[in-house]
């Protein structure tokens, strides 16, 4: 890299810097999330570091759990660098409330197979109150 950075990195080391796989930047490209990146002249994909801070954003979104809708408008608001953050918020705040709902469900569905395992008295699969649950075969 030398004095240029991160600049003009391939596809293997902009997704070795990202922790992304080399087949989800193609992804991203594909559905737009991010651009058609330069050429070599041996045709090789070449990355910018403002390609790299834009991985690096979908990303970590990714891993807060938004979806790709939901990283195409984060995108489009954090592009347009003079709008009110409302909209940014109101997403924000959208997936905070799936996230509390998905946390409800696995702790009812939690309780209910910690009852389940609770009622095992370790017999025979003929009299398996977990299997008795799930309903017939």
């Amino acid at each position: 890299t030398g004095s240029r950075g991160m600049a003009g990195l391939t596809i293997g080391r902009l997704a070795k810097a990202t922790n992304t796989k080399v087949e989800t930047v193609r992804y991203y490209e594909r559905i737009g999330l991010l651009g058609e990146p330069a050429r070599s002249g041996g045709n090789y994909r070449v990355y910018s570091e403002a390609e790299l801070a834009r991985l690096s954003f979908i990303r970590r979104a990714r891993d807060l759990g938004f979806s790709i809708e939901q990283v195409r408008e984060l995108l489009g608001l954090s592009d347009d660098r003079s709008r009110s953050c409302g909209a940014v918020d109101e997403l924000a705040r959208e997936h905070l409330a799936a996230v509390d709902r998905k946390i409800a469900d696995l702790r009812a569905l939690r309780r209910e197979l910690g009852n389940l395992v609770e009622q095992c008295s370790h017999g025979t699969i003929a009299n398996c109150r977990i299997i008795d649950a799930l309903g017939p075969a």
